[in-house]
C-alpha cells in the first residue's frame, strides 16, 4: 500500500500523525473550547427532537446516525433533504456520521458490496452535510480462521479507505465490534497496512465493558491516531451491563479526557449515553425521557472537563 506522508497537525515534526506540540513549544488549551457534541439518535428518532437536545444543550454539533429508525444511508431523497434542512435550521453542524460499514450486523462474510454502496452514498451525503468523517468498524468474524479473517479485514479496509480518499472522506475506525475492536494492537496494524490519511480513529470511551477491555489501556498506544471521542459509562454487574451518566461508572471517563487533552487533543467530545435507548438493540423509550437522559448525560459531560479546567502541556 502507498504511503500516506501525514504528517504532525501542529509542528511538521514527523510522518506520524500526531497532535503533540512543536519542541520546546507550550500550550495552554481551555477544557471548555474542545467542540461538543452528541449522536442525535440516541437522544431519540425524530430530527427534531435530536436537534433540539442539541440546542437545549447550547451544543455546536451533531452526530448523525439515524432518523426515524431509518440509517442515514437509507433515508430516500426527500427525507435526506428534508433531514439537512432540520439540522442547518438548528443552527447545528454535522461533525461526523455513523455508518453500519463493517459493524455487528455485517460479518466477515458478509456482501462487501453492501458497504461499498453505502460508502458512495454517505459520500454524496456528506458532501451536504459538510463533513468529512464515517464511523466504521472491522466485521465481525463468522467462522473463519484467525488468519483468514485478518486477511478479509484488512484487504477490505484497505479497498474502503481508498475509496474514502477519493470522495475527500475519512473513514474513523471505531475500537468496538470486529476484528480490531477491541485490541490496539490489532488497530495499530490495521492502520498501518492500509496506510491513508483516509483511515483514523474514533475513540469511544465505554465500550469495554461490552467487549471485555478497558477502554482506557488502549489510549497510550491509539492516541496519535485519535480524531474523534465517543463519550459513554458502564457499570458491570453480574452478566449485565449498567450505562451511566460519564463520570458515574467504571470506565474512567475523567482519567480518559485528562489523557486525551494532556497530549493535545483537540477534536469534538461527542455523547452516546446508551442510558434510555440504544437504537442498534431496538432498546427505546419515550421521547422526552430519552431526551432528558441525553441532556443530562451532556451535562455530566460538561461537569467533567470543568473539572479539569484550563491544562497546559
Amino acid at each position: 500500500m502507498r504511503r500516506c506522508g501525514a504528517r504532525c497537525r501542529s509542528s511538521g515534526c514527523s510522518t506520524r500523525p500526531s497532535t503533540c506540540p512543536a519542541p520546546g513549544r507550550r500550550h495552554v488549551m481551555p477544557a471548555d473550547t474542545l467542540p461538543l457534541c452528541g449522536i442525535g439518535d440516541e437522544a431519540g428518532a425524530p430530527a427534531a427532537v435530536q436537534t433540539g437536545a442539541l440546542n437545549e444543550l447550547g451544543w455546536p454539533l451533531i452526530e448523525l446516525r439515524s432518523v426515524d429508525g431509518v440509517a442515514l444511508a437509507d433515508l430516500d431523497d426527500a427525507a435526506f433533504d428534508e433531514l439537512a434542512g432540520s439540522v442547518r435550521a438548528a443552527g447545528l453542524g454535522v461533525h461526523c456520521v455513523d455508518s453500519r460499514i463493517a459493524n455487528w450486523a455485517r460479518p466477515v462474510t458478509g456482501d462487501f458490496d453492501e458497504d461499498l454502496r453505502e460508502l458512495d452514498i454517505l459520500a454524496g451525503r456528506c458532501a451536504t452535510l459538510g463533513t468529512r468523517y464515517v464511523r466504521v468498524m472491522s466485521y465481525p468474524n463468522d467462522g473463519l480462521s484467525p488468519g483468514a479473517w485478518r486477511a478479509v479485514v484488512l484487504r477490505r479496509m484497505a479497498i474502503l479507505a481508498e475509496r474514502a480518499e477519493r470522495a475527500g472522506l475519512v473513514l474513523l475506525h471505531e475500537n468496538c465490534a470486529g476484528w480490531a475492536g477491541a485490541s490496539a494492537d490489532r488497530m495499530l496494524q490495521l492502520l498501518r497496512y492500509v496506510d491513508s490519511p483516509a483511515l483514523r480513529l474514533v475513540f469511544d470511551t465505554g465500550n469495554g465493558p461490552a467487549y471485555g477491555y478497558r477502554a482506557y489501556d488502549l489510549l497510550p498506544q491509539l492516541t496519535p491516531w485519535i480524531e474523534h471521542v465517543q463519550i459513554k459509562d458502564a457499570v458491570v454487574e453480574g452478566d449485565e451491563i449498567r450505562y451511566t451518566l460519564p463520570g458515574h461508572g467504571e470506565c474512567r471517563v475523567l482519567d480518559c479526557l485528562r489523557h486525551l487533552i494532556d497530549r493535545g487533543y483537540t477534536g469534538a467530545l461527542s455523547i452516546e449515553p446508551h442510558v434510555k435507548v440504544r437504537p442498534h438493540e431496538s432498546a427505546t423509550a419515550s421521547d422526552d425521557e430519552t431526551r432528558a437522559a441525553f441532556v443530562a448525560c451532556g451535562r455530566a459531560l460538561e461537569e467533567l472537563l470543568a473539572r479539569i479546567g484550563k491544562v497546559t502541556v
